[in-house]
């Protein structure tokens, strides 16, 4: 187990582009039962940060001020949450493929904790 732990911390390490169309924030509600995907919106500078799209200011991961998400999906599953982002009519809030595979995998970890009533963090 030390061996895979130690390559999924090596792999978190790597590059990764954001996706222009936004990110995600991941809850659990404990007392509804539900899985809570809130989509916000941003800009990507030339170095690839994350900016507000109105300010063109980069967004800051600690100490900002609260944003407001673009939209907010709600499910008891990680599958039902994947459906209503990925499938039907667009358009749909990812544009890059390890963006949703990591979805994926939170959202399992998300499910899997509101399972177990434990505390889910984002990774």
């Amino acid at each position: 187990m030390a061996a895979l732990d130690a390559l999924d911390a090596r792999l978190s390490q790597r590059f990764i582009a954001l996706d222009p169309l936004g990110y995600f924030l991941i809850r659990v509600d404990g007392e509804a039962g539900d899985l809570v995907l809130e989509h916000y919106s941003n800009g990507i500078d030339e170095r690839g940060r994350a900016t507000d799209p109105e300010t063109g200011e980069v967004l800051r991961c600690s100490g900002a001020g609260p944003r407001t998400p673009v939209r907010t999906y709600r499910g008891r599953t990680a599958k039902e949450v994947g459906i209503q982002i990925s499938e039907g009519e667009g358009p749909h809030p990812i544009s890059c493929l390890d963006h949703a595979v990591y979805l994926g995998r939170e959202l399992q970890r998300a499910e899997h904790c509101l399972r177990e009533g434990r505390r889910y963090i984002q990774d």
